[in-house]
């Protein structure tokens, strides 16, 4: 279970909020690696049309927990202070396993280059221990000082 305090910390370095928030938590953060914990409410109104009687995860949103989770990684970084992370690329993108409502996943980033404004990094999402989704994210952290 999310406490108030981890949603708070999301909130104090995401724009986004419910329901298009896909972040409840960090639970490790360094200057190359983020892991974030999201848990896919069983309410949620995407499963009930993705599939009626059958509902999974849709995988864009997998992406997006990706994306939200890479602009955390970023926050703190003092060259893109006053900037916006904007998702620009999703390469070589593998999903492994459905994800089922009520499910927790985790999200690991980890930063592998850097590039102007730009972030290539590299996803892995768990859920239980078996990988979900592998991608690679290009990130452009534009406006403010992005460099």
């Amino acid at each position: 279970m999310t406490s108030k305090a981890q949603l708070d910390a999301v909130h104090a370095v995401l724009p986004h909020r419910d329901p298009f928030l896909f972040v409840d938590a960090v639970l490790e953060r360094d200057e190359q690696r983020v892991l974030t914990q999201w848990r896919a409410k069983e309410d949620a109104p995407f499963f009930r049309g993705h599939y009626p009687g059958n509902p999974i995860l849709p995988g864009v949103l997998l992406c997006e927990m990706a994306a939200q989770s890479s602009a955390i990684l970023f926050a703190n970084d003092p060259r893109s202070e006053g900037a916006t992370p904007v998702l620009t690329k999703i390469a070589d993108a593998r999903f492994k396993r459905m994800v089922r409502p009520g499910e927790t996943l985790q999200c690991e980033v980890k930063l592998d280059e850097r590039v102007g404004p730009a972030r290539y990094v590299d996803v892995k999402i768990t859920c239980g221990g078996e990988t979900v989704l592998r991608a690679k994210l290009v990130v452009a952290v534009t406006g403010g000082g992005a460099a």
